[in-house]
């Protein structure tokens, strides 16, 4: 082989080797190829001449083409035998911007990476936080399991007793008056709450003890209050006229209000009424009721009848009955019946209890009806049902009263009106009004948790006067007020809440 050609294979080699390196061509000319050339020289002199331009081709062929890995080279031997070629090399500039792009998105990528390692660090620490905290629940939990039957039967067999040997303080309180008081009435009336209260705990969480304990202390220290001033000067008290009877002046008190529970369809169910039924032939015998008005404050469709007030306390043994017509909280039950206001009329009617039916329908005379002079604050209560010592009454107003309060006696089998009274006081401007032998008492709202009895009429004399008799409540509003001979308490109904009040009448020397 010429030397010429020896010098134009080793310089292809090396370009091929660049060419390889830049990645842009083919891949280099491997090294053993060369052994198919005997005798190159790769320092062979460019200028050095070969045989002919097909000798070369020929030792090209035999050492694998050259020509098919650099497509970008010519080469040609000239008549004096020198080799003269041509190679474009591809770009060589380095993709810097490339480089710097990638070297930016890498950074992004690991602050994003960092940030959420550490999120998932925090997480963990909160998720041992957790167990530790539901293990020490759970301990505690298999803890209560095991202790629940003993200790709340051992705590609320405490109260009880405590509860007892209250009681027998009451009697003996009692003893020492010569007789009752009103503060003594009501110590005892509040013990027998807690009675049926503690007996009802007895079957929910044992938590509930502490509550009871508190209300006890505060019971104890009303009874030392009471036997501390025992040995003081004190009234004569004189005994309460017989239940039933009208042997006083009037009423000239009120107790405090008595929450006795919500009513049993709930919150929702501000307007209705509630009390106990009266019976002359057996007055100590009369059921409870309860009347909730739906949510529009307008239909009487539910009532409950309860034989007495510790299931109506309990929600047990309870006879639920449905109507379809009663309008309004004006509601009264006399003598195992009740008297509705019949829905968009001026009728009214009488109830059987024992069968859910209406035994008679009367048209009270001359009477507006919806809404046209009902209660202030209470809609729907233009006709109001009372009951007292002398039997059924109802109260309303007429266009010809001009909206002041119309008094009548009905005959509580027939719903005939048995005479009428025309007073002066103005119905709207009343809260609500109930009945007591006779004498009209009216109400009117002082603020959300004030009432006055400011006003009575009395219907033995044809008298009338202003009373200014405080009357606290509960929630802002009282939508009826019953009020019971035997037992001489108010029912009032109070924003959904049932709540009973203890009169104070005045006494007539013996």
């Amino acid at each position: 082989m010429r030397p010429g050609l020896s010098f134009l294979l080793a310089l292809l080699f090396f370009l091929g080797q660049a060419a390889g390196d830049l990645g842009d061509v083919g891949p280099p000319i491997p090294s053993p190829g060369f052994s198919s050339f005997p005798g190159v020289d790769s320092s062979s002199s460019f200028s050095s001449s070969s045989r002919s331009g097909s000798s070369s081709s020929r030792s090209l062929g035999s050492g694998g083409s050259v020509s098919q890995l650099f497509s970008n080279f010519t080469g040609s031997v000239d008549d004096s035998g020198t080799c003269q070629c041509s190679v474009s090399l591809p770009d060589t500039t380095f993709p810097v911007d490339r480089v710097e792009r990638l070297e930016f998105t890498a950074h992004v990528l690991s602050q994003k990476f960092e940030k959420e390692l550490s999120k998932v660090r925090e997480y963990v620490q909160l998720i041992s936080v957790y167990e530790k905290k539901l293990l020490n629940l759970t301990v505690r939990i298999d803890i209560m399991e095991k202790d629940t039957i003993s200790y709340t039967e051992l705590d609320f067999e405490l109260i009880k007793v405590e509860v007892k040997e209250m009681e027998k303080l009451v009697i003996q309180l009692k003893e020492s008056f010569g007789g009752s008081s009103e503060i003594v009435d009501q110590l005892e009336v509040e013990i027998r709450n807690m009675t049926l209260l503690v007996e009802r705990l007895e079957t929910l969480d044992k938590n509930n003890v502490l509550a009871i304990r508190r209300e006890i202390v505060a019971l104890k220290t009303k009874l030392k209050e009471c036997e501390a001033s025992k040995d003081q000067n004190t009234p004569v008290v004189h005994p309460p006229p017989t239940p039933g009877s009208c042997g006083h002046g009037g009423v000239v008190n009120i107790s405090k209000p008595s929450v006795v529970q919500l009513n049993w369809r709930g919150f929702s169910y501000l307007y209705g009424a509630w009390g106990r039924d009266y019976s002359p032939q057996h007055p100590n015998k009369g059921l409870y009721w309860v009347a909730p008005l739906n949510t529009d404050g307008r239909l009487l469709e539910y009532y409950r009848l309860y034989n007495t007030l510790d299931d109506l306390l309990l929600y047990i043994n309870a006879r639920e009955l449905r109507i379809t017509y009663g309008q309004g909280s004006g509601t009264a039950v006399y003598n195992n019946n009740m008297y509705v206001n019949m829905y968009n009329t001026g009728n009214i009617a009488r109830v059987n209890l024992t069968t859910n039916t209406i035994a008679v329908t009367q048209t009270l005379p001359n009477a507006a009806y919806n809404n046209r002079f009902s209660y202030a604050n209470v809609a729907w209560q233009d006709i109001d049902f009372a009951v007292d010592e002398n039997g059924l009454w109802v109260i309303y107003s007429t266009e010809a009263s001009t909206g002041n309060m119309v008094i009548s006696k009905l005959n509580d089998t027939t719903l005939q009106v048995l005479n009428t009274w025309y007073t002066k006081q103005y119905k709207p401007s009343a809260s609500n009004a109930f009945m007591v032998c006779g004498v009209l008492y009216a109400t009117r709202t002082m603020n959300t948790r004030t009432e006055e009895i400011f006003y009575y009429y009395d219907t033995n004399t044809g008298k009338e006067g202003k009373l200014d008799i405080v009357m606290h409540k509960m929630q802002e509003k009282v939508q009826s007020i019953n009020y019971n001979p035997f037992d001489q308490k108010l029912y009032v109904y109070n924003d959904g809440y049932l709540l009973n009040y203890d009169l104070s009448v005045l006494q007539k020397p013996q």
